[in-house]
């Protein structure tokens, strides 16, 4: 069993609201090695470790009881975040942390803002590429206008249309074009 089997996250997500064991403890085998690695690293034992991450699936199954709950991140960051909350108000319980957890709070932040620019890379790169198998007339058309801002009647003079509407046309279709070559590039990443 994996994750495959629920399709996307989304519908594992569904899934874990709807009481679904087979979900829950999919979740449970598949983020509890990272949650293990967390509270050993900081200070503690594997049956703490077993006590965050069950009590933290629980809040995530209890979440997903609310009325227009939506994650805004992977499950594995929202787990951890969770996990780590929890695990760090045990240490400063029991006097084995006196740090904020607002510190580490910082620090997913900047973990979710890298995967955020890594997705945004990748989808440039997908982009360039399709650009790229556009050929011509089309590329320079599309960067005259999204790139160095021309008007349609500049397009018009610049590429001898009989006039703007023409070329206007033309803008759609290629602008058609290059969004099938760009999802077709981004499915298959």
């Amino acid at each position: 069993m994996n994750k495959n089997s629920y399709g996307s996250e989304e519908e594992l997500l569904s899934a874990v609201g709807r009481q679904d064991s087979t979900a829950l403890n999919l979740i449970y085998k598949t983020y509890f090695p990272m949650i293990l690695h967390f509270v050993i690293q900081n200070n503690g034992t594997e049956p703490e470790a077993k006590d965050v991450c069950q009590e933290s699936i629980i809040v995530l199954y209890e979440n997903t009881q609310q009325p227009g709950f939506a994650l805004s991140c992977k499950i594995k960051t929202y787990l951890y975040s969770v996990c780590r909350r929890q695990w760090l108000k045990r240490l400063a319980e029991k006097g084995r942390y006196v740090g904020k957890v607002e510190d580490f709070e910082n620090f997913v932040a900047l973990e979710d803002e890298r995967a955020a620019m890594d997705e945004r890379e990748k989808q440039f790169g997908v982009m360039r590429q399709a650009l790229t198998q556009l050929g011509e007339p089309c590329r320079t058309l599309m960067e005259d206008f999204f790139v160095h801002s021309l008007t349609m009647q500049q397009i018009t003079d610049k590429m001898g249309y009989t006039n703007a509407d023409n070329a206007k046309n033309q803008k759609y279709k290629c602008l058609m074009r290059l969004k099938k070559l760009f999802f077709a590039g981004y499915r298959s990443d």
